[in-house]
């Protein structure tokens, strides 16, 4: 019915939205605005993924996840591939995709990319200046156990991973 902007920010946006439910019910929505993402399961040939410990201030310090990063107006792939490159230092011959993800659908319109990165080759990486990380290649299978068990506890890379892990499953890794 009608949206108002409370703020508007480097990544994210604010608005307050009057809404009608689909069953009548008027209501009022806040709504958090964000460009979305890409995030890859870079997956070698030896059947390990790559994981960043990176340091997240909002989440009090340090975070498992995969290579991922914001949407700046290209395609996902193409940010999946950037962020492949600057994050774990490899390129990809081959891409499918996992699907979406959606953060946290009561309050942000951000949705997340999936991709699982194969045939891979290294090229180095490159991070930006804000972004403080470790790079580490665990094989899937812990990676995916390391997931269930909470010690990795970024959404956008527990999902992936069990998506990865059910995708190679479902295709023997062809």
């Amino acid at each position: 019915m009608s949206t108002r902007r409370i703020y508007a920010g480097r990544v994210v946006t604010l608005d307050v939205e009057q809404v009608v439910l689909p069953n009548g019910v008027e209501a009022t929505m806040e709504v958090v605005g964000h460009p979305g993402g890409a995030a890859v399961v870079a997956l070698d040939a030896n059947g390990n993924v790559c994981l960043l410990r990176q340091y997240r201030h909002v989440a009090g310090g340090w975070v498992w996840e995969v290579p991922a990063g914001k949407l700046d107006g290209q395609p996902p792939d193409a940010i999946a591939r950037q962020e492949l490159e600057e994050e774990a230092g490899m390129r990809a011959a081959r891409w499918d995709s996992l699907g979406r993800y959606l953060s946290s659908p009561g309050v942000f319109r951000e949705v997340v990319h999936l991709y699982l990165a194969r045939e891979l080759t290294p090229c180095g990486a490159r991070p930006e200046h804000d972004e403080l990380f470790e790079i580490t290649w665990v094989p899937l299978a812990e990676a995916l156990d390391r997931a269930l068990r909470g010690e990795i506890e970024d959404g956008k890379s527990v999902v992936a991973l069990a998506r990865a892990a059910a995708r190679l499953a479902n295709s023997d890794f062809t």
